[in-house]
């Protein structure tokens, strides 16, 4: 008997009503105060000072829960017709040809590289260059892929690869650049699609903390040969964990389907020509590329149907929330550094970045634990300089350049949350903090 054999279709009616009530109970209270209604749980009263102010809350309501229920109920977990689907809708939301959707963004960056590796567009020991300043599963898969990552400076006002030291690391083994568009600031792709034309290259985008950011009206993730994305709980959307690759290449796409489940050609456009290429294997189980087992589930694929039509709501409120800060912040110009959104362009704020100036008469440590004793959570930059980070030392990689500015975000900088959980109260106690800490320096 299965569990919904045994659950009375009362009981589920019950249930469901429960899902609705417990989580739609605080939206009154949510947007009292200008804060998106999400799942954010047990809301209280803010008290300043006291109450913490997370990097992150969850963004799923009642719909994905009860999406996740029915897949549960059904008794189909693994990746099908709900993956399929929020696949079709992330592909349409950015206008790209193809989308395949993965267990993680880490997974979708490895994929994506693993895909170009298996079309011999990557050999072993070709060069891929990429930020210093970014997460480490950027770098890694390069290198596990048997390509080598090749670590150049950023621009100290994004945060993001510069195009000019990109051109500094071209060499005769180049074959990819793979910006990042790091905390949802595009980077400049004009300048690097120029370089990529210029040189053959491939543009591979780490589009992970980006979702709906744009360069000149394009959406980051549609400008390139392959991009990527993460859904994991942080981001602007989640399917708890989960990522996705797209591009415009059904060969590409058709390969990541393939190495996503195992290397088997289940998926493939082109399955029935290649089971007459192989008549003697059962084609359910024919093996065609070296894989891995990157499928995601029906449950992440419920939660991605219903958060995608939410997450333009979710951008506004981070734009909203990052012009705040910016405007409020912007008398202590001549300590901290601010990031601005560029003109041409539309900044998805995946958090709030803050560049402490080395003339400032306190340090990065000093500002962060200020914060962090009044509650607001904070964090460095990503995994910071990459080139320093101990694992590099077990990878094939090579550096261009002294990375100054990636090393000065690495010491001097930090970020804080910036989500729907974030209303007009908690981002005024933000900059009340910052007022009472610069007034403690005389400022």
């Amino acid at each position: 008997m299965t569990l919904l054999d045994k659950m009375s279709r009362e009981h589920a009616l019950d249930f469901r009503e429960q899902c609705w009530g417990s989580i739609s109970s605080n939206v009154g209270a949510l947007l009292k105060h200008n804060r998106q209604p999400t799942s954010y749980p047990n809301y209280k009263p803010f008290i300043p000072g006291e109450t913490k102010i997370p990097l992150n809350i969850p963004t799923y309501g009642p719909e994905e829960v009860l999406e996740a229920l029915d897949s549960l109920l059904s008794g189909w977990v693994t990746c099908g017709k709900k993956v399929e689907r929020f696949e079709k809708l992330w592909r349409e939301y950015l206008d790209v040809h193809q989308a395949i959707m993965v267990n993680s963004g880490s997974s979708a960056n490895l994929l994506a590289l693993a895909a170009l590796r298996a079309m011999g567009k990557l050999q072993e020991g070709d060069e891929v260059i990429t930020p210093a300043v970014t997460w480490a599963t950027t770098v890694f898969p390069i290198a596990q892929v048997g390509a080598v990552p090749v670590l150049v400076d950023v621009d100290l006002d994004t945060y993001n690869i510069s195009p000019e030291a990109v051109e500094r690391a071209i060499t005769s083994r180049t074959k990819a650049i793979m910006p990042v568009h790091l905390l949802g600031n595009p980077c400049e792709m004009g300048p690097l699609l120029q370089i990529a034309s210029n040189h053959g290259l491939l543009v591979i985008e780490d589009a992970c903390e980006a979702h709906g950011a744009e360069w000149r009206d394009y959406k980051v993730g549609s400008l390139s040969d392959v991009a990527t994305f993460s859904f994991f709980f942080s981001h602007h959307i989640s399917t708890i964990e989960g990522g996705m690759v797209v591009g415009a290449l059904t060969e590409l796409a058709d390969i990541c389907r393939s190495i996503r489940s195992h290397g088997w050609i289940r998926d493939m456009s082109t399955r029935e020509r290649t089971t007459r290429e192989y008549p003697n294997i059962d084609p359910r189980f024919l093996f065609l590329h070296a894989g891995y087992n990157f499928r995601p589930t029906e449950i992440q694929g419920a939660f991605g149907i219903h958060q995608l039509p939410r997450l333009e709501g979710f951008i506004q409120h981070r734009r909203e929330n990052a012009a705040y800060w910016g405007r409020e912040l912007a008398e202590f110009g001549a300590y901290i550094q601010l990031q601005e959104e560029r003109a041409g362009t539309r900044h998805a704020w995946f958090a709030y970045p803050i560049l402490v100036r080395h003339n400032a008469p306190f340090t990065r440590n000093d500002l962060q634990d200020f914060l962090e004793a009044k509650g607001v959570e904070t964090r460095p930059i990503e995994a910071g300089n990459m080139a320093v980070q101990p694992a590099m030392k077990h990878i094939n990689h090579r550096v261009v350049g002294s990375l100054t500015n990636a090393q000065y975000i690495h010491d001097h900088a930090f970020f804080f949350g910036n989500h729907a959980g974030i209303g007009l109260i908690e981002r005024e106690a933000i900059v009340n903090y910052f007022y009472e800490f610069f007034k403690s320096f005389g400022g």
